[in-house]
């Protein structure tokens, strides 16, 4: 689906991926209704899109079924149409192993990562399905398809949106809607911050670690491109597509491979 002219939601809009998606997004000509439980990074968001007419804000908890809802009708009555959903907006959990993991934490990831998917997803099927073309795009994560030790469950969380998603390729196949799952490896954005979870490791390996990640505004032409391209799936990343590439052939070479990079991280 091309985006120019389009109507588009895109979520976690008030920094990192998806704020650059957003921004792209106006860069490429569609309207947007920027979503994000912050509003004074949405705000910001806004200020740097300077783009009038063409992106609004909207304080949405994508964990609220009511509120989600609700958004695709607010958002119709701000453009006159809705045509899309670029959902960017997850956390991670602690980097702990599952069983020094609280229940709190597991429920609340798997509040915004699967939770928060299937919401939005189903308050804005119906009205694409009108549309005279629709596209929904669900972010999954590199650690969807690989497990991350002491990423486990959030890689559960996300492997839930890879596969939702593609099932939902799947039942749209005969419609005007398409349905696109991304998979982006190490991309420069504020995840930990937002997901209130500290990184234990040194400033020195930070700092190796922040020369290999994506940044985020490459990551946002790579999603969009996809979108436009109606891609079935979305490898963002070097990163990416090497794992997915060696997870295909080795699955458990693979996995050790990074549970090995994982060792710091884990204080072994």
């Amino acid at each position: 689906m091309k985006l120019a002219g389009k109507v588009i939601i895109v979520t976690g809009a008030g920094s990192g991926m998806g704020r650059e998606v957003a921004l792209e997004a106006v860069r490429r000509g569609a309207k947007v209704a920027a979503v994000d439980v912050n509003p004074t990074t949405l705000a910001d968001t806004a200020a740097l899109a300077a783009s009038g007419d063409a992106l609004s804000t909207h304080v949405v908890n994508i964990t609220d079924k009511a509120a989600v809802a609700a958004l695709p009708a607010v958002v119709a009555q701000r453009f006159g149409a809705l045509d899309g959903l670029v959902h960017c907006a997850g956390i991670i959990q602690p980097f702990v192993r599952f069983k020094d993991l609280d229940d709190a934490a597991i429920e609340r990831v798997f509040a915004v990562n699967w939770w928060g998917t299937l919401y939005l997803t189903r308050a804005v099927l119906p009205v694409l399905l009108a549309r005279p073309e629709g596209h929904i795009v669900n972010v999954s994560s590199m650690g969807g398809f690989l497990p991350v030790p002491g990423q486990t469950i959030y890689g559960a969380s996300k492997a839930a949106v890879k596969l939702f998603t593609e099932g939902l390729h799947s039942e749209l196949r005969g419609t005007r809607v398409h349905a696109t799952v991304v998979f982006p490896g190490a991309v420069a954005t504020n995840i930990t911050t937002n997901s209130a979870v500290d990184i234990p490791i040194s400033a020195e390996q930070a700092e190796a670690q922040s020369r290999r990640v994506l940044p985020a505004d490459k990551a946002a032409q790579i999603i969009l491109d996809g979108m436009e391209k109606n891609a079935y799936r979305v490898m963002v990343g070097r990163d990416s597509k090497m794992m997915d590439a060696l997870y295909r052939v080795n699955p458990k070479g693979a996995a050790g491979f990074i549970a090995r990079q994982m060792k710091d991280l884990l204080g072994e």
